[in-house]
């Protein structure tokens, strides 16, 4: 299912960044009280009264501003406002009304989106006055707030969940794999779409950027149904202003939320880049099963230690996901092709298999007897018993006597056994400790 999406915009140093970080509930977006300090989008999920949404921070929108990094942070919450259904407009009560907010207002009246105004930076209950001089906006009423402090932000997010379009149910059944193609553009995600499906069902071109949508395509093999969705390519935050793509960041991480399976498609040709990473991180934050397709392997000179040295370098690029399988392919040739989707049902299982307890207690059991626990002042961390709680990705609880004597270097090895123990190729698995008194 695809969240909706929420943009938070207004011109330069009205504290967007500051209600982001409020309304997400952690500090994701950076803040200083210094004008175009928000030089990109941000995105996180957040959610209010049990609506989930996808959350846009944006750079201040100066339209009168001819300086060239203005004018892309500008362009930038432009495409923010083309991609939202419902728009926060956020202004400053304390340094009142401007001729930069009717520049915006009329911007925003232009998008024909739902609009919900908040005035902030309101500390004060003296201060409401203020408010009701952004009447002059043409808006609904305005809504005074404090993202600092907290005040008003929930009556702003009831206005804003009360726009949010009707919730889609997704059509597809429980058996079916969705699958999602993710990388920079011109890495061949539409041509690996295409040899997959056997047809030109999905727009390819050389020129990067073409396609422009997220789009759905249904398959089956060997009794197994899939739907691939083919992403448009992620390009370096820097380069997103360009009209062409202004749709294809926000629509791949929708359906990075949508999909059950991610393939991160490297480009062989070109080798591992800073933004390859970057989209891998996505796919790993939202917990999805995911593979590593290497694809133009045909036009890639090499011998019979390439592939092994091109996996050992990945394995260094990208350390976060050691346990992501690679393939190496092309979708010119038809090289394994036919090994892509073998791997989807293989790592779907693995991202949703479920260990008995008593299994998973004799396998914590045997690595705490091989590797001591550490142990802090004379307290040794001592783990009771292990339950999994969660699947897709697999989760698992450790109730100890002390959680905070849990370190991280000791979870990275309880982790590396569960892996050795058990089939969990292809799937992020997250290790929660919790004090047995709780």
């Amino acid at each position: 299912m695809a969240l909706p999406v929420v943009a938070i915009v207004g011109r330069a140093n009205v504290g967007k960044s500051t209600l982001f970080n409020r309304i997400v509930g952690e500090r994701i977006s950076i803040v200083e009280d210094v004008p175009g300090v928000t030089r990109d989008r941000l995105y996180a999920q957040a959610d209010w009264n049990g609506r989930n949404f996808l959350l846009i921070d944006t750079g201040g929108i100066e339209l009168a501003d001819a300086d060239e990094v203005s004018n892309l942070i500008r362009v930038q919450a432009e495409l923010a406002i083309d991609e939202a259904e419902v728009i926060v407009f956020l202004v400053d009560g304390r340094s009142g009304l401007t001729s930069a907010d009717h520049d915006v207002a009329r911007l925003l009246r232009r998008s024909g989106k739902p609009v919900v105004l908040g005035v902030n930076k309101i500390d004060h209950p003296n201060h409401l006055a203020s408010v009701y001089d952004f009447y002059e906006l043409g808006f609904q009423e305005p809504i005074g707030i404090s993202s600092e402090h907290g005040h008003g932000t929930g009556d702003l997010l009831d206005a804003v969940v009360e726009h949010l379009p009707a919730t889609e149910e997704e059509t597809y059944d429980e058996d079916v794999i969705r699958i999602a193609l993710i990388g920079r553009p011109n890495v061949g995600k539409s041509s690996l779409v295409n040899a997959l499906l056997g047809s030109e069902r999905v727009m390819v071109s050389p020129e990067a950027g073409t396609t422009r949508d997220a789009v759905d395509s249904p398959l089956e093999f060997d009794g197994q149904r899939f739907v691939l969705i083919d992403t448009a390519g992620i390009r370096r935050r820097g380069k997103v202003y360009e009209r062409i793509e202004k749709y294809s960041v926000i629509r791949a991480l929708r359906a990075i939320e949508r999909a059950d399976v991610v393939f991160v498609v490297l480009d062989g040709e070109t080798g591992i880049i800073e933004q390859d990473k970057k989209i891998a991180g996505y796919a790993v934050e939202a917990g999805r099963a995911i593979g590593i397709l290497v694809n133009k392997w045909d036009a890639v000179e090499k011998d019979d230690k390439t592939s092994q040295r091109v996996t050992d370098e990945i394995r260094e690029q990208f350390p976060f996901m050691r346990w992501a399988p690679v393939q190496f392919v092309s979708a010119r040739t038809g090289q394994r092709i036919n090994r892509i989707l073998p791997l989807a049902i293989e790592i779907s299982n693995n991202h949703a298999l479920r260990i008995p307890t008593s299994t998973l207690n004799t396998v914590i059991e045997e690595a705490t007897t091989s590797v001591t626990p550490p142990s802090d002042r004379g307290n040794r961390l001592r783990i009771y018993y292990a339950t999994q709680v969660a699947t897709k990705p697999p989760m698992f609880a450790m109730f100890v006597n002390r959680a905070e004597l849990f370190h991280f270097s000791y979870q990275r090895y309880i982790e590396n056994q569960l892996r050795k123990s058990f089939e969990l190729s292809g799937t992020p698995i997250r290790i929660v400790a919790r004090n047995r008194s709780n």
